[in-house]
């Protein structure tokens, strides 16, 4: 990857002369003919700082707030410019996609804003209020599959049959330059940019916004984010063109993706300064933090910039801008992840230990927790563990605290009061 380093003064964007051709073809001329196409369609979402994050790198940090697009993210951008440059006759035969959340609504909306008919297709457990919300977007959505492999398959042979035209999720020029809309719109809200921070699964989004922002500030840098689980584009780079991976487990779905795009790879091997990756514990940081520092509901994947500030923020020039690329998240899914992070930031504590079953031993173990001033959630016990002796009983204990050294307060208490913690 080339490191763009060099400091031009900026220049306002509209006064640039038309740029040549970059990687896949496509220039900043390109995003500045979506941006007029997407006027009236996509919001031109707001740029809010963060005195937090400010503090913590160094130097003024704002979050590009796209998870207050329209359908919750980014995806309506391209989507609409994708569908909206087909022709008469494949407007005609509808669209089809394949995802499981933000792709699916942005394509729902875009075709209905434009008069097409859409399918979309999403795994058979795709969160139900995503699902409701591509319906109640106009698409009609047909459930096929356990994983995205497999829905992605039933789209593509849904084409085949029908003639519908498929609209991939980031590896398309059309989706590419629609994504480019948000650099344009960080250059013009935050001029004094410089960095840009963003969430990467394909790479449309990286893509487009290294496209805008490199042909008009050189100088910025652009670093895209992938959860370290899911992190296809580090091994792509390292050889120079997209290979696949098996992608594990995240809760960051929204950027999982096993093999980059072959448009978007090409931008990003030119134009993207550093691809990094973060953690599950760093993710679900992150969004607590946009809960209750910034008071923004974000997805785990657009919560990704944020977990890179947060796991490295001495390495990021100021001003910075992080791209919040969505906020679609099932409210289960946000239970859960709320407290993972709480127990990442030393707020939530699991134990369990045993004591000698007769009564007015729980209260006495409560006792001493009150006195360290844990808060109890959840009390839990087993007594058919073979592994128990006949007089003994185990409790689970889910407890509120105040942070690490809290924590550590609480074990050292217990142990003082010669209770055996057997895990945690």
């Amino acid at each position: 990857m080339a490191d763009h380093t060099s400091h031009a003064s900026h220049r306002p964007t509209g006064s640039e002369p038309t740029a040549p051709a970059g990687p896949g073809g496509i220039t900043v001329d390109d995003v500045r003919e979506a941006q007029k196409l997407l006027s009236g369609v996509a919001q031109a979402t707001a740029l809010e700082g963060s005195r937090y994050l400010s503090e913590l790198v160094g130097a003024p940090v704002h979050l590009k707030c796209e998870n207050l697009q329209r359908t919750g993210s980014f995806k309506i951008r391209g989507a609409y410019v994708r569908i909206a440059r087909l022709s008469a006759e494949e407007r005609a035969a509808g669209v089809v996609a394949a995802s499981a959340g933000n792709h699916a609504q942005g394509v729902a909306l875009a075709a209905s804003l434009l008069g097409v008919a859409s399918t979309v297709f999403m795994p058979v457990g795709a969160p139900l209020p995503k699902v409701a919300a591509t319906r109640e977007y106009g698409a009609e959505v047909r459930l096929h599959g356990q994983v995205v492999d497999e829905t992605l398959a039933a789209a593509e042979e849904h084409a085949r049959r029908t003639g519908a035209v498929f609209i991939h999720p980031f590896d398309h020029r059309d989706i590419i330059v629609g994504q480019g809309t948000v650099g344009l719109e960080i250059l013009e809200q935050c001029p004094e940019v410089r960095t840009v921070v963003v969430g990467m699964g394909g790479g449309g989004l990286a893509a487009g916004i290294a496209v805008a922002v490199k042909a008009l500030r050189p100088d910025v840098r652009v670093v895209g984010v992938q959860a370290a689980a899911a992190a296809c584009y580090p091994p792509s780079l390292a050889v120079g063109r997209p290979v696949a991976i098996e992608p594990l487990a995240t809760m960051a779905d929204g950027i999982k993706v096993g093999r980059p795009g072959d448009v978007p790879f090409a931008i990003v091997h030119r134009l993207v300064d550093d691809v990094r990756t973060v953690t599950e514990g760093e993710l679900s940081g992150a969004l607590l933090l946009c809960l209750e520092r910034a008071k923004l509901v974000v997805e785990p994947a657009g919560a990704s910039p944020v977990a890179a500030l947060l796991s490295s923020p001495g390495s990021f020039e100021g001003p910075v801008v992080a791209v919040l690329s969505g906020g679609n998240v099932d409210p289960l899914l946000m239970q859960r992840i709320l407290r993972h992070g709480m127990a990442a930031a030393g707020r939530y504590l699991s134990l369990r230990l045993r004591l000698a079953d007769r009564p007015g031993a729980l209260a006495t173990l409560l006792g001493v927790l009150t006195v360290v001033d844990a808060n109890v959630v959840d009390v839990g016990h087993v007594r058919t563990d073979p592994r128990l002796g006949l007089t003994e009983v185990e409790v689970e204990l889910h407890l509120e605290t105040k942070g690490p050294e809290h924590c550590a307060e609480v074990g050292a208490a217990l142990r003082e009061a010669g209770y055996d913690v057997v895990g945690v």
